[in-house]
């Protein structure tokens, strides 16, 4: 069976695969070792932790096999971003050039510089191992999160964004990163992105252009992929979409890929789930929902059949389902249609 969990110390050699296997651009999860103990540590520190209002924790989970026992997948929140380190985006914006007595009037698109989403929740880290992007799995990774947010709603602010992979190519040039780095950095952008992904941030703002940039001075490369995502992430954008996500002018400093937001309340798997309380015995319906337990530190979430009672807020679930998300009869589990 496949099962989300919260990520343990024990998990970090299919972490690390896997920080290898996303590849540039996947700035949450750079390839060291130190950084990577440290982001399991603070999971398990934030899982245990009581919480009343958003703050500095950060939620990771993974995909398990049950199987073959083999991790193959993770995706994470940020509870509140920006509270420790400046959190950067540019903000496409607009100027009119215009001359009533000359008859010209020119709108000029500009990037600006900003820590507009500060303290905003992050849903970020989704990646799943191509052995195992079939059966919706990497829509169970993906929502599974948000049945999280929906159950502890006080642990999370309520707008909630997502950071998408900008465009670059194998060797992780970006042509965004290309155009700043020309004029700007002395650094290539698998440098920038790794420096960041270590936290170490303050070249940001010693270096990046302290005025609004003018989009029609950048090279044309750089411009066609403002706002683009890398192919490799169309799917988890359009799996955000769904739920209610929209772009609002806000774009990566160093890929230019979108982020993308939500109210909380809004978005749609957090909307239609709904707590029910087991009832486990034979399954005949073929329904499929993502359920998940109430839990925080043993939060357990799958996909599967269930038999929905909606008069009496009842869900019959199986017993190999109850065992993986260890409730017993009469607890309360979270469903939302798949």
């Amino acid at each position: 069976m496949i099962i989300i969990r919260p990520i343990q110390h024990s998990d970090y050699d299919s972490l690390h695969r896997i920080a290898v296997e996303s590849g540039h651009g996947f700035t949450s999860l750079p390839v060291n070792e130190t950084l990577l103990k440290q982001r399991i540590d603070k999971a398990e520190k934030s899982f245990a932790k009581t919480v009343s209002q958003a703050g500095s924790e950060s939620y990771l989970f993974v995909l398990e096999d049950t199987e073959t026992g083999q991790v193959v997948g993770t995706s994470g929140i940020e509870a509140a971003v920006g509270l420790d380190d400046a959190f950067y985006h540019y903000h496409l914006g607009k100027v009119v050039h215009s001359s009533r007595e000359l008859n010209i009037y020119n709108t000029v698109e500009t990037l600006s510089l900003c820590n507009d989403y500060t303290g905003a929740s992050e849903i970020c880290t989704l990646f799943l191992s191509d052995s195992h992007r079939k059966n919706n799995n990497g829509r169970l990774l993906s929502r599974c999160r948000l049945l999280f947010v929906a159950e502890h709603q006080q642990r999370f602010a309520d707008t909630i964004i997502a950071e998408m992979r900008g465009v670059s190519d194998e060797d992780g040039r970006s042509p965004f990163w290309n155009w700043l780095e020309e004029h700007f950095f002395s650094m290539d952008f698998p440098t920038a992105d790794y420096l960041t992904g270590i936290g170490k941030k303050e070249f940001i703002a010693e270096l990046m252009p302290k005025h609004p940039i003018y989009v029609s001075l950048l090279s044309k490369d750089a411009q066609a992929v403002i706002n683009q995502v890398h192919p490799k992430t169309i799917p988890a954008l359009k799996l955000l979409e769904a739920e209610g996500f929209t772009r609002r002018g806000y774009v990566d400093i160093f890929d230019g890929g979108p982020t993308v937001e939500a109210e909380k309340n809004n978005i749609k798997t957090i909307a239609q789930s709904q707590r029910c309380q087991v009832l486990i015995g034979e399954v005949t319906s073929s329904d499929n929902f993502i359920i998940c337990n109430n839990q925080v530190q043993h939060f357990r979430a799958v996909q599967a059949p269930v038999l929905l009672r909606k008069t009496a807020e009842q869900v019959v679930i199986s017993p190999e389902v109850a065992q993986a998300l260890q409730v017993s009869e009469n607890d309360w589990v979270r469903i939302v249609a798949n």
